[in-house]
């Protein structure tokens, strides 16, 4: 028994004895003495009374010294209200208990270590030697560790960590793992490097034109009218044909720097495949090419509709551009295999063309930055080669994919795979 309730008890004791005392007291007078009524009734108010505020005070005496007890901490050792703040930082958090195992991750965090990722060791949810063998360092005695480390897939993710470890407490400290994403940053230095690199390369042959067209409109050909215009012509198309390069390389530039952040919008794939469709049928019409689009209730992806828009004009560009005069292209929907995260599987959208084929070795070559299987056919039509190295990309942003097929002579079909997303 502890010291306060000891005396307590012995408190209590003590006042009932005196009350019986009174009582007795009373008894005697009322028999003895004959004590008048009125004698009794105050000896009879003060017990009451009194024994009313000893009992009242001794309530508030043994409230005051009882021991207070604290709010119980969460799961995980963690108090509630640590959790409520580490759970809002914009950056990765971990925190570890002094066997490697994580005892708290905040929602920044889940894309890296899974929703689950509670009570599992560090090295089951991140198999990064270098974050990995820092920690163990730290579960060692080191004092704190940043590292950088990287995730390839699905898509390539740079980070740098910053690991210490806690002070006090039972167990001997916690292990705290911040995580700054750098993904950003490296994708603009890298985009900025081969940014100056495609554009040195690819400007290099239409300014050597522009320039050796203006040294001879300079030299004898100043006063020849006829090849003045013809010169003049050629110059205008090489200088377009530099806008659209810069275009598409500003265009690629900026899908690759947000690559890594995937788009939650919900668009209709059929209405915006028609309206890519209608924008292009004026170039359709000069080469006699129909477009024909099966019709189909609308379906629902999840994607950013101006991308997806590119993404399907460049394929139906490419598709009139290539394919025969007088030939018609072909454009179908349906619903793939549920290989896709979301609920609903996927929707795929096939372009087909009547064109030339394309060779079997060729085809996975096409979405890199430049390659044409035509040269000279791909710079008459105004290509740049980046078309198809730009649907790469916001593909990949969208967590989709691309098939090719192609039979030379007979054509070429493109289809797309997107997530496909649930009806509102």
């Amino acid at each position: 028994m502890s010291d306060t309730s000891r005396g307590e008890t012995t408190a209590w004791r003590r006042a009932y004895l005196g009350v019986a005392a009174l009582a007795v007291l009373v008894l005697a007078l009322v028999a003895v003495a004959g004590a008048p009524a009125v004698v009794v009734a105050s000896f009879a108010g003060a017990f009451i009374l009194g024994t009313g505020i000893y009992v009242a005070t001794a309530r508030q005496d043994r409230a005051r010294n009882a021991p207070r007890v604290s709010p119980a901490p969460s799961a995980g050792g963690i108090p509630e209200a640590a959790r409520e703040v580490m759970q809002y930082l914009d950056d990765p958090l971990l925190l570890l208990d002094p066997s490697g195992r994580i005892v708290f991750a905040n929602r920044t965090a889940e894309p890296l270590v899974g929703t689950d990722s509670e009570r599992k060791h560090i090295s089951a949810v991140l198999r990064t030697p270098e974050l990995l063998e820092a920690v163990e360092r730290i579960l060692a005695g080191a004092d704190a560790e940043t590292v950088s480390f990287s995730i390839l897939v699905p898509l390539q993710r740079h980070f740098r960590a910053t690991i210490v470890r806690t002070r006090g407490g039972e167990s001997g400290g916690r292990i705290l793992i911040q995580i700054h994403d750098l993904t950003a940053v490296r994708r603009a230095e890298e985009l900025r490097a081969d940014f100056v690199a495609n554009a040195s390369h690819e400007l290099r042959t239409p300014l050597a034109a522009v320039s050796g067209f203006i040294d001879t409109l300079r030299g004898h050909a100043r006063n020849d009218a006829e090849a003045r215009d013809r010169f003049l012509e050629i110059m205008n198309v090489e200088a377009s044909r530099m806008r659209r390069l810069i275009d598409d390389l500003l265009s690629l530039t900026r899908i690759e720097l947000n690559e890594h952040n995937p788009p939650a919008g919900v668009v209709d794939v059929v209405a915006l495949v028609k309206g890519a469709a209608r924008a292009l049928s004026p170039l359709a019409q000069a080469d006699e090419i129909g477009i024909e689009i099966a019709p189909e209730e609308p379906l629902l992806v999840v994607g950013d509709r101006d991308e997806l828009t590119q993404v399907f004009q460049n394929l139906i560009h490419n598709a009139i551009k290539y394919g025969r005069e007088k030939s018609t292209v072909h454009v179908s929907f349906g619903r793939g295999e549920s290989g896709s995260r979301r609920e609903g599987g996927q929707i795929f959208v096939a372009i087909e063309d009547e064109g030339e084929g394309i060779p079997r070795e060729a085809i996975p070559r096409l979405t890199e930055r430049f390659y044409r299987v035509d040269v000279k056919r791909s710079r008459e039509r105004g290509g740049t080669g980046l078309g198809l190295a730009i649907v790469k990309h916001i593909l990949n942003r969208h967590q989709g994919r691309m098939h090719i097929e192609s039979t030379p002579g007979r054509g070429s079909t493109f289809t797309v795979f997107l997530p496909s997303a649930a009806a509102p």
